[in-house]
């Protein structure tokens, strides 16, 4: 009893302490503790939970539907700032080699923790195996999150540019908490603005129209078997190289032809009497 007295006057300063915490330590300490309370045979239904969970958060997006769900919406307040979105990039065996799982894993929790932040960004997600063509127009490598700000269009009809910073994923060491960091604690804002030809919203591709155009010739060119490029290649080389010494035949006739016949000397050289 006097030892739980003496510790009273410590639980303002205990309070406090855990208030300055950022709000990704405490979710995710939150989180860790309510799967310790819980048996290691009841975790597949907590990863199944987090699967639901991240479905009804989660836009996918594809070739067809991006450019209409990555737009602000009508009634939003252009004195809000811009519409906030993470994108997760991840894949299969082929795009990835086999080794997001544990990066779709940690997305899967995040978006369960980031449910419950009413100031959290929307959130979408990109299967490069199944949309190839949308992840080679944007040059996306695999495991990454964009972080896209949208900015509403004013009340002047002008608009701003769309900001885009990505950040790598390590497929070995990220947790729910590394992506609620983004977010929570603005880790973005540590990566550089992408300003790239291919920036699906203002690089010069989009704007001339021309980027899903473009994102079908290098997909197509990327799939090209490199057996074919050396059949190019080969046929190439041998096409030059006959042209050449075709061209060197060539003036061999000639001079035979130009030849004076008989002997006879040249012109310029006077002839014996």
């Amino acid at each position: 009893m006097r030892l739980t007295t003496s510790l009273l006057p410590l639980l303002p300063l205990l309070t406090a302490a855990q208030q300055q915490k950022p709000l990704s330590e405490n979710l995710q300490s939150w989180f860790e503790k309510a799967k310790s309370y819980i048996p290691s045979a009841a975790t597949a239904p907590i990863t199944s939970t987090a699967a639901k969970a991240a479905a009804n958060n989660v836009v996918t997006l594809t070739q067809s539907n991006w450019q209409s769900v990555l737009s602000p919406s009508s009634s939003s307040d252009p004195s809000q700032g811009p519409e906030e979105w993470m994108v997760l990039f991840s894949g299969g065996n082929k795009s990835c080699y086999g080794r997001c799982a544990g990066v779709e894993k940690a997305w899967n929790e995040s978006a369960a923790l980031l449910a419950a932040d009413p100031t959290a960004p929307h959130l979408a997600y990109v299967h490069c195996d199944k949309t190839p063509v949308l992840c080679t127009t944007w040059a996306v490598g695999v495991p990454t999150i964009w972080h896209i700000q949208l900015p509403v269009t004013g009340v002047d009809q002008s608009k701003p540019a769309t900001t885009i910073r990505k950040m790598g994923l390590n497929t070995t060491t990220v947790t729910a908490a590394d992506i609620v960091k983004i977010h929570a604690e603005k880790t973005y804002e540590k990566r550089p603005v992408y300003e790239g030809a291919l920036h699906p919203f203002d690089g010069w591709a989009a704007k001339a129209g021309l980027n899903v155009p473009l994102g079908f010739v290098l997909y197509a060119f990327a799939n090209v078997p490199s057996w074919a490029f050396m059949i190019v290649i080969s046929m190439g080389s041998r096409y030059f190289m006959s042209k050449r010494m075709g061209g060197g035949q060539a003036d061999v006739n000639r001079a035979q032809r130009s030849a004076p016949l008989g002997g006879a000397p040249p012109a310029n050289e006077p002839v014996a009497r």
